[in-house]
């Protein structure tokens, strides 16, 4: 029996990259995962993945930076599955190498809805179900450019400051409700979005299961990161 048997887990940009690595995973320890993402034919690969490893998903092709797109779902799976235990913020991405000065206001609103307002919109929808269960556990994708600075990148690392600082709000808010919350930083990794990473997303998403099927004691706020 898999560490995950029975639950209900909740990929965010499951078609590709970490994401994709995650969503396989989660469901080959027993967990059934809903499927998220833009490109529908994307997550139509993962499904059928799982599916020929005996696993279980459900596509649900959604924009997670659109906060109605996000509530339409929460009721379609209330509705379907009827609960949600565990949720995967892994929606990001680094936008464009732009320094402030010739940041425009619509990169830098892309870079944070992306990186940011995408984690605060499902966080959100779904607590509910977590607190109705009194039981759930939230990873977010973080990275190590919350904390240092790059030349081009002031975008992304302030969203990922602010999403640390948004986790670590939720993880103390919502201990007392069952729920655990921690932020877990993959590295360089080669994807769809970062061709010039070093990693294979499969290789670490071993860490992010661990976070996903914390016991009730486990570790609450803080930054995991991958290999260390």
């Amino acid at each position: 029996m898999g560490l995950l048997a029975n639950q209900i887990a909740l990929v965010t940009s499951a078609g590709t990259g970490l994401g994709r690595a995650t969503a396989i995973q989660l469901a080959a320890e027993g967990a059934n995962v809903i499927l998220t993402g833009r490109r529908k034919e994307k997550l139509q690969e993962v499904a059928q993945i799982i599916e020929q490893a005996g696993g279980q998903s459900i596509v649900f092709p959604v924009d997670v930076t659109n906060s109605e797109e996000v509530f339409r779902l929460r009721e379609q799976l209330i509705s379907q599955v009827g609960r949600v235990d565990v949720l995967i913020n892994n929606v990001g991405g680094t936008g464009d190498y732009n320094t402030v000065h010739d940041m425009t206001i619509s990169s830098w609103d892309h870079t944070i809805r992306l990186n940011l307002y995408s984690a605060f919109i499902v966080t959100n929808a779904f607590l509910p179900i977590m607190r109705k269960q009194q039981y759930g556990r939230i990873v977010s994708i973080t990275s190590a450019m919350a904390n240092f600075e790059y030349e081009g990148l002031g975008a992304y690392s302030a969203a990922k400051a602010g999403l640390e600082g948004l986790m670590r709000t939720v993880a103390i808010e919502e201990k007392k409700h069952g729920i655990l919350v921690n932020m877990y930083d993959p590295g360089n990794l080669k994807t769809e979005q970062n061709p010039y990473g070093e990693g294979d997303p499969a290789t670490v998403v071993d860490g992010i299961v661990k976070l996903a099927a914390l016991p009730e004691d486990g570790i609450n706020g803080q930054v995991v990161r991958a290999n260390q």
